[in-house]
């Protein structure tokens, strides 16, 4: 899977290429390796199938996420193609798409979307998407990038695969996607290298990035630590580190001539390259990381990617992530001693948990949590930047994940907001998993934005998760009925939808929720619980929530 680091050519013994189809997205093959990680959106096309979509009405777009977005069009024409994409589906089903996208997906359907400006005429552009995609449901996305990233590239993330740490470093750090998923400030965006005229023309113009006063104001450029606290060996005083932006030149103020100094680096001097300038002396693989960088990325002509995201210009957003789990969001590294790629060691990861930052060792930390934490991988801070999209009013919903008659939904209506971050003033049972749903009460006009909350649904599984699967059906169910007097679905009650809801209550001698569900027996069935159906069809059962 090794790629060429600096030209992204394949490895001179083996050529590797994605699959194509369903079949390329449904499951791994589950073998010694990838058992445990095989089903991916397998459970998805299940509720496809189940609920009535026709097999050419599933489309999936499979790509190589070993390479930098501009590599995927210059390589395999991969933007190119999903636009043709697109546009068949239309033909072939007569109506626009939904766009179901997850973590590094997200960002290549951004990328996209700012490519399309380039390929249409701008009059068409918005038209275009209004035609072609009815929905984007952007699950776990790294809006402001994801700190996992920073332990990949120097210690190595082995995902629970029987490698060492050192040959994941190598594997990751030949990938030009490997800088993708970065974090980067909030407060710090870029111009285009191609700008547009207002006559529709294109230019080429030099690439500026500017940050807002208030990264300089503000701590650790909006996150809730330094994301990397990394000591080098002083030999050389503060001349050692040339190319250091100012900014960081407070990182050596006690720095004591040859002795071991600890530096910190926020997000945006990750991101901008400062980092890894300050370790060239140290660390080999920093020309790598610069070169890839600047190239793919800082001068990319399309989009520089670790910048934030406005919200996209599509009719219907929904942004869903997991929240209230224990997330990494700052590391301390120290030298090893060893040769690359084992030359760094992590002696300390700093989490968010429930509003919290801990140690590894259970310390309480300091720093600016936010009111929750994110989804083991993405630090909530950059899962929830997509609530800047809500409306000036929102209308908050908290209910149960599992089936429920209404009675513990909690709603609050018309919350101001402020293009920030909006928090419910709601309990919680401490056994009970919610949902909080964020609902634009005044949209953009002709648009709708909402954010789905799931308590501790992990980044990689969230996809897999029922309570997901029945919302996203009860949500498109509800669009299909134009006639609906709501802009979205109630919230007010949950019943079964599938025979798979259906179970036994052994407290009561009969099937659970008698409403929806009956016994009847089946040859093959082995438990009382298998033998609880839906009285009616799924259809019907649906049309409760129009």
């Amino acid at each position: 899977m090794l790629l060429d680091p600096y030209n992204q050519t394949d490895h001179p013994e083996c050529k590797s290429r994605p699959d194509s189809g369903l079949s390329a997205i449904t499951e791994l093959d589950p073998g010694y390796i990838t058992g445990p990680l095989s089903s991916v959106w397998k459970e998805w096309v299940k509720w496809c199938i189940e609920f009535g979509i026709e097999a050419n009405g599933i489309i999936a777009a499979p790509y190589d996420w070993r390479l930098s977005p501009s590599m995927l069009e210059e390589r395999d024409l991969y933007f190119y193609k999903l636009k043709q994409t697109f546009e068949t589906a239309l033909k072939l089903r007569g109506g626009p798409s939904i766009v179901f996208a997850h973590s590094l997906g997200n960002n290549v359907f951004r990328y996209f979307l700012e490519w399309l400006k380039l390929e249409i005429a701008p009059k068409q552009y918005i038209q275009w998407l209004d035609d072609h995609i009815y929905a984007f449901f952007a699950v776990g996305a790294p809006l402001l990038g994801s700190t996992e990233t920073v332990k990949g590239m120097l210690s190595g993330n082995t995902f629970g695969l029987p490698v060492s740490e050192g040959t994941a470093r190598l594997m990751f750090n030949s990938f030009g996607s490997s800088l993708w998923m970065m974090p980067f400030s909030k407060y710090c965006r870029a111009d285009a290298m191609y700008l547009k005229h207002f006559s529709g023309g294109i230019r080429k113009g030099p690439n500026t990035y500017q940050c807002e006063q208030k990264e300089f104001q503000s701590n650790y450029s909006g996150f809730s630590t330094n994301i990397i606290n990394i000591e080098i060996p002083s030999t050389r005083g503060i001349d050692a580190y040339p190319s250091v932006s100012e900014f960081s030149q407070t990182n050596y103020s006690s720095m004591e001539y040859g002795l071991p100094t600890q530096l910190s680096f926020s997000a945006r001097e990750i991101s901008d390259g400062a980092f890894f300038k300050a370790i060239e002396d140290y660390d080999s693989d920093s020309k790598r990381t610069l070169h890839q960088l600047k190239k793919s990325y800082h001068d990319d002509p399309v989009l520089n990617p670790l910048t934030p995201w406005d919200r996209p210009p599509i009719k219907n957003v929904f942004c869903i992530y997991g929240v209230d789990s224990r997330t990494e969001v700052g590391y301390y590294f120290a030298p090893s001693g060893k040769p690359y790629p084992d030359n760094w060691i992590i002696t300390d990861v700093i989490y968010e948990i429930e509003g919290s930052l801990v140690s590894r060792s259970g310390n309480q930390v300091e720093g600016n949590p936010g009111p929750a934490s994110g989804d083991e991988t993405v630090p909530y801070h950059s899962l929830s930047w997509c609530k800047t999209w809500l409306g000036p009013r929102v209308n908050i919903t908290r209910a149960p994940q599992s089936e429920h008659d209404g009675s513990d939904v909690q709603v609050e209506l018309n919350v101001e907001h402020h293009d920030e971050d909006v928090v419910p003033n709601m309990t919680r049972s401490p056994r009970v998993k919610y949902i909080t749903y964020y609902e634009d009460s005044e949209s953009i006009p002709g648009k709708r934005t909402a954010v789905w909350e799931l308590d501790k649904a992990n980044h990689r599984n969230i996809v897999r998760s029922p309570a997901l699967m029945r919302e996203l059906w009860l949500q498109i169910w509800h669009d299909i009925h134009a006639d609906s007097p709501s802009k979205f679905v109630s919230k007010a009650k949950r019943g079964p939808l599938r025979d798979d809801d259906c179970y036994w209550d052994y407290g009561k001698a009969r099937c659970a929720w008698p409403e929806y569900c009956e016994y009847r027996y089946v040859f093959g069935d082995v438990h009382l619980g298998q033998s609880c159906r839906l009285r009616n069809s799924s259809a019907d059962a649906l049309l409760h929530y129009v």
